[in-house]
């Protein structure tokens, strides 16, 4: 689920703090690094995609102690970006999610039992998605700007569904839908709120961490909504 690199505080302080003139770049190499980072978050993850990865998850570690792992690098990947004020630094902090993030997917392909066809159709149709939100996070801020906080309540309605559908399984894939809608929207409003801070290469990598975790969230969303379909 969605992990938020830039807290209600550290934004409100990124919009107001003073930003050396000579640190603003141009609003086209601002968003060409932004798409740079992110397509570089969603390559590492398709090379992570391997039999071999998985292998050595289940044979040379406990998958128990890999998502400890995968966890504490995430959270500590995302609190290391927010509190820096070095690009680079925030860079370290991006593959810090990046890789696990990426080992993860590929557990969740690779040991789901999913046919290449529903894969191949996740990432097509995540794909398609993004470019749509992406476009609209542009062209229309007033909507996105308007709708923050019904996003927020509406992630933490979807966790209290997925934790519901321990106890009733016919309503997970409801939930899950329902999650790829809401990661949907999330991508347009990150996209949006990543245009509002200034043009820092600093700030380009930390608003491609939002986006590059909507895009998973969404991909995984999908595969599991495809799959169903497939076996059904």
């Amino acid at each position: 689920m969605k992990m938020n690199s830039l807290s209600q505080e550290v934004r409100a302080r990124r919009l107001k703090a003073f930003v050396a003139p000579d640190s603003i770049i141009s609003l086209r190499a601002y968003n060409t690094i932004l798409t740079g980072v992110v397509m570089y978050g969603l390559l590492i993850n398709v090379l992570l995609c391997r039999e071999s990865v998985v292998n050595f998850v289940f044979t040379k570690m406990n998958p128990i102690m890999f998502f400890v792992i995968y966890f504490v690098c995430a959270a500590g990947g995302i609190m290391l970006a927010q509190k820096s004020s070095n690009a680079l630094i925030s860079f370290i902090g991006y593959n810090m999610v990046v890789v696990p993030m990426g080992i993860a997917v590929a557990v969740a392909v690779l040991m789901g039992g999913f046919d290449p066809s529903v894969v191949s159709h996740a990432i097509i149709t995540t794909a398609g998605v993004t470019v749509i939100m992406v476009a609209a996070g542009i062209l229309f801020p007033q909507f996105f700007a308007r709708i923050g906080s019904i996003l927020f309540f509406g992630l933490v309605g979807v966790l209290v569904g997925f934790l519901v559908s321990i106890f009733l399984p016919g309503v997970h894939l409801a939930m899950t839908v329902l999650s790829a809608g809401l990661f949907s929207l999330y991508i347009g409003y990150d996209v949006y709120r990543s245009q509002q801070f200034p043009r820092t290469v600093d700030n380009a990598v930390d608003c491609a961490i939002d986006i590059y975790l909507d895009i998973i969230n969404l991909f995984l969303d999908l595969l599991r909504i495809f799959g169903n379909s497939k076996k059904n």
